[in-house]
């Protein structure tokens, strides 16, 4: 299948509507209806304003970058970055096309599709 990767940084202290960014995009891509995704925290990084983030240095904790990413189709993708600028929660993405699909089982059986007999 076709699709695209999509990823989005985030400090892992930022919040929306009270919840941490990472967990509220998770859980909006759940009630979405999206079939996965997963946050990674970092163990360094920097972004736009170039300010080192780093595991080791005590005062800057729950500054770490966080990715959440997402395999989705390039209509769910579409759909779901219109939805996060409607939430008004503005966040730096990326978007790569991928090719995606099962091992073993049909990919139909995998997500809990029964196969038409």
């Amino acid at each position: 299948m076709q699709g695209s990767f999509l990823k989005f940084y985030t400090a892992e202290n930022r919040r929306h509507r009270r919840k941490l960014v990472h967990e509220w995009l998770l859980e909006e891509a759940r009630s979405f209806g999206l079939h996965g995704g997963s946050a990674f925290r970092a163990m360094a990084g920097f972004g736009r304003h170039g300010r080192l983030h780093e595991d080791r240095f005590f005062e800057l904790a729950g500054e770490l970058p966080v990715e959440v990413g997402f395999v989705v189709t390039d209509d769910e993708a579409d759909r779901f970055l219109a939805h996060i600028e409607a939430q008004g929660l503005s966040l730096f993405y990326l978007r790569v096309p991928v090719t995606f699909g099962f091992t073993g089982a049909p990919a139909a059986e995998s997500v809990g599709h029964k196969k038409s007999q």
